[in-house]
């Protein structure tokens, strides 16, 4: 027949070592249902049932006995287990011997130290125990292990009481760290405690002496009194005598009644006691039935017997009704202990709280439970919030959270204060109007002391939500905001590690979790003095999201470099400005929940500092973008990326040249950067602007204003840069040009037409035309008016250091002047208007109709000749719109 239970197991002994008599907690499992079902229980081979307690299934208390091994299991046996087995062992420890002069905590037996072999015959007077210092110095005992000494001085012991006594154990011992001075002390305290042992039995005598004498005197004057009576000699004294017969005759009086009158006296009070019992039984009951109750919890029926017995029996003089009202009391008073321990046990429902309050008024409990659980309660908030905080710095090192621990700080800090503060509040509210002790408006004079108690601690209940109040701003503060506490309040309310700040977003969800709990406490309607620290920090977390995302946004701008593309559209311009525009209306965005006022909020630009730090970085943003454009016409072909796109110089058609093996010339970047520039200061800087403005940021006006000017300082320098890349070398090779083969002025042939030079100056100007067209039409007048201004005034020049023309020379020079001025006449401009006429004017006039119409037929046959090439050269309006 199998057992109804598994046999019992142990599995922890705590301690797991220890001297006889060493209490033990024995952990398992079938430890037995009940003390009646524990049989047996024995560690290291000795019995300790004796000592056992049982617990629980799970628990077992006793105490070690005096086992002869020193390491053995602890066995448990039960009636409905049978014998058990043990996973772990107990190691038992020898005594540490106690002198006779030392302080102990148990009893210790002196015999054990007495020297039985020398002194087996003789009594032992106390002043023969020899000290428990016999050196007379202080003990130093060393760190030597006792282990080290047995194995070192085998068969030898360091008791000085002991027959196999080792004087070297003993100093190695006692006196390891002891210096020679101290030992030479202790060799004269031994000589001179030698000397007074002998002189001891002769002073112990000379001491006694008058003693001694006044004792014989006594018994000798007791002696001859009795032998002047004489009666010490016939059957005993004279008075024994008498005894004697005084106890015969009691001994007969009680015999013949002895039966008789106890049977009466027994009877009458057995009937004396039946009715008190049964008149005073409820009573004499008491005692047990408000045990019972308790157990059952009717403490209302507890608390019902118990003002009966007191009006009853409360101001009794029968010893027995006091004696049993004692005792009532005593439980009363243990009814009333066990109460208050549960109300403030935490955590604790409203209802219970009310409920244990009102047993204990009831019972006239001392003092102020309700002040007491609101006291206790507030602790427990407090204790709750700084284990939560501690909990999640902890839990940096161990990544078993859902995002930031900082985040998760906040919403457990403010999951517990939204969850106990309102019955904390209502508690309270309860303790004022007085319904703690009464809802329906009996106990009036229970009810008017809560109330003046209530109005006396109103200030200190203040400075309890308070201090939860500053916990839960601090503790924020600590894991967000930092440099917002002082070094001393860092102590308590930081230990966080600052790897890195929190992303806008995530301060944003902490900005929501704070909002909800604000308006939570709101509810309750707690005063808004005491909630104003919550503003406070909710304006500080706005602010702080604010310049997080802010400086957040510059990182990534700077980062846009690495996506320029170079594909432009179909209005010269990449989608690097149009990435930035998004990139900074995401942010705006993103910062909507934050900057948004809710009910008691005020506005984040209400401080004039905040509103010039968020102009500062929004201004940093845009020069941020600027530097990338300029750092992107800088680079050169091996620091970026740039097989995108290809575009074939001669085609006006953008979309029709695009390659994906595109990789832009150094000239080429500079004419898409200038297009972005352009395309930012007329179109992207004004819609941020707007969006600025619509998202409630001030001084819009200076952010547009100096992102412009930035902007277009760039584009000037950039632009300078592309022309004289452009214009130096077309302005270079006209002297070159014009006086090749060794041409001169004085001494030249009819004109024919015009000469190469200016042909090859006039395709080197189609050239760049080319080259700015594809980029962006916009960019053409402006880029080729200055290049025309550089080429004429070059050309006056020219013509004005000639000393003098021949006719032939003159006309030449007139036709080829003419030519240029007339192939490039739509980007003319004032300046060039005036360096070509200046030009002119260094020439001789012609005065003949020959040479004026020669003039015209070689221009009309220069400009039919290159028709085609001077084409581009036309106003824009002449050539179709581009798809």
């Amino acid at each position: 027949m199998s057992r109804a239970r598994q046999p019992p197991l142990v599995t922890g002994i705590s301690p797991n070592e220890g001297t006889p008599w060493t209490k033990v907690t024995i952990r398992g499992e079938n430890l037995g249902t009940g003390p009646s079902d524990l049989i047996g229980l024995s560690i290291c081979g000795h019995n300790c049932l004796l000592t056992a307690e049982w617990m629980s299934a799970s628990k077992i208390v006793c105490r070690v006995g005096p086992a002869k091994n020193d390491k053995g299991d602890i066995i448990v046996t039960t009636r409905s287990g049978g014998g058990g087995t043990s996973t772990v062992s107990f190691k038992l420890l020898k005594h540490e011997k106690i002198g006779i002069l030392d302080q102990s905590a148990v009893w210790v037996d002196e015999m054990n130290y007495y020297d039985m072999r020398t002194d087996r015959n003789k009594g032992i007077s106390p002043l023969s125990l020899r000290p428990a210092n016999p050196l007379g110095i202080d003990i130093d005992k060393g760190k030597v292990p006792q282990k080290d000494l047995e194995s070192l001085f085998p068969s030898m012991s360091g008791d000085f009481t002991s027959e196999n006594f080792s004087a070297t154990w003993y100093l190695i011992e006692n006196h390891s760290a002891t210096s020679f001075d101290q030992l030479r002390i202790a060799a004269n305290n031994l000589r001179k405690q030698a000397n007074k042992k002998n002189e001891g039995s002769l002073a112990y005598v000379k001491g006694g002496l008058s003693t001694f004498f006044e004792a014989q005197d006594a018994l000798a004057a007791i002696h001859q009194k009795l032998e002047v009576d004489g009666t010490e000699k016939v059957e005993g004294s004279m008075t024994q005598k008498l005894e004697n017969v005084l106890n015969r005759a009691s001994v007969t009086a009680d015999t013949l009644f002895q039966e008789v009158l106890g049977r009466k006296d027994k009877a009458d009070s057995t009937r004396n006691a039946l009715n008190v019992l049964q008149r005073f039984k409820f009573l004499f009951n008491l005692p047990l039935n408000i045990e019972k109750n308790i157990q059952k919890g009717d403490y209302d029926v507890v608390i019902n017997d118990y003002e009966k017995a007191k009006s009853l029996f409360g101001n009794s003089e029968v010893q027995v009704f006091k004696k049993v009202y004692a005792e009532v009391e005593t439980r009363i008073d243990a009814l009333r202990s066990r109460l208050l321990d549960k109300l403030l046990e935490m955590p604790s429902t409203l209802h219970d709280q009310k409920r244990y309050i009102r047993y204990l008024s009831d019972l006239h409990a001392s003092g102020d439970p309700a002040w007491q659980c609101i006291g206790a309660q507030h602790k427990w908030i407090l204790q709750l919030m700084q284990n939560c905080k501690e909990t999640c710095v902890k839990g940096q090192k161990a990544w078993h959270f859902k995002g930031p621990h900082q985040v998760t700080l906040v919403e457990n800090l403010t999951e517990i204060v939204i969850s106990q503060l309102p019955n904390f509040w209502k508690l309270w509210i309860s303790y004022v109007n007085g319904s703690l002790f009464s809802e329906t408006g009996e106990k009036s004079g229970q009810v008017e002391k809560s109330k003046k108690n209530a109005r006396q601690k109103q200030n200190d209940f203040k400075k309890m939500i308070q201090e939860v109040m500053h916990s839960l701003v601090k503790l924020i503060r600590g894991a967000l905001l930092p440099s917002s506490l002082t070094e001393l309040e860092l102590r308590q309310y930081g230990g966080w590690e600052m790897k890195s700040e929190l992303s806008g977003q995530w301060l944003t969800q902490v900005i929501h979790t704070v909002r909800v709990s604000y308006e939570a406490l709101a509810a309750l309607e707690i005063p808004n003095d005491l909630l104003q620290v919550i503003q406070d920090l909710i304006l500080d977390l706005r602010v702080h999201c604010l310049m997080v995302t802010l400086h957040q946004t510059a990182e990534d701008v700077k980062r846009l470099a690495e996506k320029e593309d170079w594909v432009v559209d179909n209005e010269g311009i990449t989608s690097l400005p149009s990435q930035f525009e998004q990139c900074m209306i995401q942010t705006l965005q993103s910062l909507k929940e934050s900057m948004e006022c809710k009910p008691a909020e005020v506005n984040i630009f209400q401080q004039e500092k905040t509103q010039d730090k968020v102009c500062e970085l929004c201004v940093g943003i845009m020069k941020v973008f600027i530097n990338c454009l300029e750092q992107l016409s800088t680079k050169t072909d091996g620091d970026i990326d740039t097989s995108h796109i290809s575009v074939d110089i001669a085609s006006p058609d953008l979309f029709s040249s695009m390659h994906e093996d595109f990789s832009p010339s150094p000239e080429q970047r500079l004419l898409i950067i200038l297009s972005n520039c352009q395309h930012l200061e007329k179109h992207t800087f004004l819609n941020l602007a707007e969006h600025f403005e619509k998202h409630g940021f001030q001084s819009t006006e200076k952010i547009a204003r100096v992102s412009v000017e930035s902007v277009r300082d760039l584009d000037q320098r950039l632009f300078e840069s592309y022309i004289e890349m452009k214009a130096d070398p077309i302005v270079g090779s006209l002297e070159p040009g014009i006086y090749a083969g060794y041409f001169d002025w004085k001494d030249c042939l009819l004109p024919t037409g015009v000469r190469n030079y200016l042909k090859e100056a006039l395709v080197n100007i189609i050239t760049v035309h080319a080259e700015v067209f594809t980029v962006s039409k916009e960019l053409v007048p402006r880029v080729l008016s200055r290049i025309v201004e550089a080429v004429s005034e070059e050309m006056s020049r020219l013509m004005q250091c000639v000393s003098s023309f021949s006719k032939n020379g003159a006309l030449q020079a007139r036709l080829e002047i003419c030519a240029l001025r007339d192939a490039i006449a739509s980007y003319l401009t004032a300046e060039s208007n005036h360096s070509f006429k200046q030009a002119l004017e260094a020439l001789p006039q012609l005065h003949s109709g020959a040479d004026k119409k020669l003039l015209e037929e070689l221009l009309n046959k220069f400009k039919s000749s290159m028709h085609l090439q001077l084409t581009c050269f036309q106003p824009p309006s002449v050539f179709p719109v581009k798809t």
